[in-house]
Formats: structure tokens, sequence, C-alpha cells
């Protein structure tokens, strides 16, 4: 099961993330995503646990906590959409 995280504070490492999850079951992997330009944490992240039950359980029960002073959000990830490799041109010329 793939479990997003939100709203964490940017002290927040990887491996603090898979510890939060841990005491729910088996975490494969957990994952905070950084910014490429700064290399500093977004803000979020992504949880990858193997069992579903457990996940729905640390969804449930860590959805609101405390981490760092901040609420964080965890939800069930959604699939990545797709993005388009067409860049969209706005400059010049009339359209008339």
């Amino acid at each position: 099961m793939n479990i997003y995280v939100s709203n964490l504070s940017f002290a927040v490492q990887s491996e603090d993330l898979k510890e939060y999850f841990s005491d729910y079951g088996e975490v494969t992997s957990a994952k905070i995503i950084m910014d490429k330009e700064t290399n500093r944490s977004r803000g979020f992240g992504f949880v990858e646990m193997t069992d579903e039950s457990a996940g729905h359980k640390a969804i449930k029960e860590l959805d609101g906590a405390q981490i760092d002073g901040r609420p964080i959000r965890v939800n069930v990830a959604k699939p990545r959409e797709e993005r388009s490799n067409t860049k969209r041109s706005f400059a010049g010329g009339s359209r008339w």
C-alpha cells in the first residue's frame, strides 16, 4: 500500500518517516520528496507498507498527529498523473 504524507516539517528525514510508520507494520520504503534545485525537503513524502490493513490503521491513527509541532496529513496515495512533454508558448503575435 502506498501512503501520501504531507505537511511535514522540513527537518523530517526519510528514516524518521519510516520509523513513525513502522509501529503499524512492515515499511518497505519511506521517501521524503526533495526540491531538485535547493535539495531541501518539499514537506511531503511517501511510505509503502506491505500489509494493506496495517496501512489503513496507520492512516487512521497518524492523520492529524503532531510531528515536530505540525499536524501531518496522511492519505492513500493516488496514482501519479502523466504529464505531457509539450511546452506551450504564449509569446508573440496576434491571432487575428
